[in-house]
């Protein structure tokens, strides 16, 4: 099975306790090598300029099609305080070029604006099944180039699915955690997720299905929405079951947080996943609304 991901591929550099740490990622990479432990073969459409150690791509298999730029790679600081953290933008690089592609499945996350209108149109217009994290489409820069979320009239028409927390959903929709996944449900999305720190919900229909990951303490946060996100939409286009597909997602954003690694080499093999999917299957819960 294919999955293509659209995102740029960053340059972080993450301070936690007052030691940094420079590292290669964003959803490109996240995303892209998590998939790879699924099986899933990856096109990857992104940018990265020559200051990008390429090879890293090349030695786990990802594919890539005009991704080159003459611009350097965008780089973010992110400063890490236990769950929460902050973000300034160092550098930005070039727009993703569209190509269509024959994937089972698509996920669009963007960092930072690299995904336009257009492309995104043609993206859902070309995609069997799409998942959507949205952050990149909500970030702003202020004066000092800290990311801050804006408001935004986003189009998420022939969307399947869309994980977001809290306060990324104020800025598409508004209200409470529940009226957040019902008004975004109500724009056609079949699977809503959403992710308030340790407490995992899918919304399917009129039903909500929870779990809690569980409250250990947190380290390197960077890159554990993306290993979620893959986790689901593979489990997803494999299983084509949402409850497997939430507790598997779970179970890779938990396996992650446990290595308490830094950057990609979180990224948990398929096998600690399965285990800890199968632990949160007995543990879902489930309410209507």
């Amino acid at each position: 099975m294919k999955l293509a991901i659209f995102s740029h591929c960053v340059i972080d550099t993450i301070t936690i306790d007052n030691a940094n740490y420079a590292q290669i990622g964003g959803p490109a990479c996240y995303c892209g090598i998590t998939a790879r432990q699924f099986k899933f073969d990856v096109d990857l459409f992104t940018k990265f300029g020559p200051d990008f150690p390429k090879q890293y791509l090349t030695e786990n298999k990802i594919n890539f099609i005009n991704s080159e730029s003459e611009k350097n790679t965008t780089k973010f600081i992110i400063s890490i305080n236990g769950s929460d953290r902050t973000l300034k933008l160092e550098n930005e690089c070039e727009s993703i070029d569209y190509t269509s592609v024959n994937a089972d499945g698509h996920i669009v996350s963007p960092v930072y604006h690299e995904i336009s209108d257009d492309t995104f149109k043609k993206i859902k217009s070309d995609s069997n099944f799409l998942l959507v994290d949205p952050q990149g489409f909500l970030r702003q820069k202020n004066s000092q180039n800290n990311i801050v979320l804006k408001n935004v009239n986003l189009d998420l028409s022939n969307v399947n699915a869309i994980k977001i927390n809290p306060e990324e959903g104020q800025q598409i929709v508004h209200g409470s955690n529940d009226e957040i996944m019902l008004a975004l449900q109500k724009k056609g999305i079949e699977h809503v997720l959403l992710t308030d720190k340790n407490n995992v919900s899918l919304l399917v229909k009129d039903r909500v299905y929870s779990i809690i990951l569980p409250n250990k303490i947190i380290y390197d946060t960077t890159g554990v929405g993306d290993i979620f996100c893959t986790a689901f939409c593979c489990t997803m286009l494999k299983e084509k079951d949402f409850l497997w597909a939430l507790c598997f997602a779970g179970g890779a954003a938990q396996a992650a947080l446990d290595s308490k690694n830094i950057g990609l080499q979180k990224i948990p093999n398929k096998g600690i996943i399965q285990s800890n999917a199968c632990y949160f299957y007995n543990l879902v819960k489930f309410r209507d609304l």
